[in-house]
């Protein structure tokens, strides 16, 4: 039978999700009921474990994941998610669909890309204002490709401590290697501003020393996804480190139609005036188009209609346009 020990540490590693502790404590209860003349209960659990990394190895080869959970450090560090959202559900410019569905065919074919030494594109850097789709396109890239999502939390990455920054980093792209994913740096100007502003300090211009020098050895299987609202702040040499750069921008009036028509589907809208509330929606975001339209939506349900009002949704539009003064 399992000593005391080893079921405490099967029950610790299940909890901290971590399956390398788990296997490895199973195989040892399998080698000591081996050596107490339980041949063939041993050789039963040594199969179960040998299948079970099979299962692993096949599931990471073919790009589809069992759920992962950062443990230990990486659960500070890493916060995981398992976007839903697909490309389809974004309004993307010409040139922003057409990179972002290279990546996806690329990555779909990584392997026999390596086979002719090639690489895909897995390194992106976004920039663009806030509320553009930044955030959202590695949602849908994540849930494209069926992989897990992994923001990194830079409160808890940058510290004080002089090289313990660059230790957690370096932690990150280990994960990157172990666990495949897409792994977003948001807001990515807190590392990544350059090297020679006046106000930096010695510790920050290490930090991003330190990520030049692991994006440039990273050679996993993890997208690995930068996203700046202030690019013009970011050191010049982190730029000619990544695959693709696309750029965001505040949507045109072809575009804010769009986002109506995806966002209020659920609707009868046929009557909304399109031209108007393009023409008030003008310097709006995506992402406050998007809350505009989900008020007006609300103030659908709750008078039970399923029409859209066009002076509602202005009136939301305009409610944005105001705090922007």
């Amino acid at each position: 039978m399992a000593t005391a020990q080893q079921i405490k540490a099967l029950l610790k590693s299940y909890g901290e999700s971590d399956n390398e502790m788990f296997l490895s404590v199973a195989l040892q209860i399998a080698a000591h009921e081996a050596r107490s003349g339980k041949g063939k209960l041993g050789s039963e659990l040594k199969k179960l474990v040998d299948e079970i990394q099979e299962k692993q190895r096949s599931a990471k080869i073919s790009g589809t994941l069992p759920i992962a959970r950062p443990s230990g450090e990486l659960a500070t560090l890493l916060a995981a998610s398992y976007p839903k959202t697909h490309i389809n559900d974004m309004v993307l410019s010409e040139d922003q669909q057409a990179i972002i569905h290279q990546v996806v065919i690329e990555y779909r074919q990584h392997s026999k890309l390596r086979e002719h030494g090639l690489s895909a594109k897995r390194k992106l850097l976004l920039v663009g204002p806030p509320g553009v789709g930044k955030t959202m396109t590695s949602w849908a890239l994540a849930g494209e490709l069926k992989l897990p999502l992994f923001t990194v939390q830079f409160h808890s990455l940058i510290t004080k401590f002089m090289g313990e920054t660059a230790a957690k980093l370096f932690a990150i792209f280990e994960a990157m290697y172990n666990t495949p994913g897409v792994y977003l740096f948001d807001e990515f100007d807190a590392i990544g501003a350059v090297r020679s502003a006046s106000n930096d300090v010695g510790e920050i211009r290490r930090v991003l020393n330190s990520f030049l020098q692991f994006l440039d050895q990273d050679d996993s299987d993890s997208l690995i996804i930068a996203a700046t609202n202030l690019n013009e702040m970011l050191d010049e040499a982190l730029f000619r480190r990544f695959d693709e750069i696309i750029t965001y921008h505040i949507p045109d009036n072809e575009e804010i139609n769009q986002l109506i028509a995806n966002r209020l589907s659920a609707f009868n809208t046929k009557n909304l005036n399109g031209i108007q509330i393009s023409k008030k929606a003008e310097g709006l975001s995506h992402a406050e188009i998007c809350r505009a339209c989900d008020e007006a939506a609300k103030e659908a349900v709750l008078n039970n209609r399923r029409s859209i009002r066009t002076e509602t949704l202005i009136r939301e539009v305009e409610a944005r346009l105001k705090r922007k003064i």
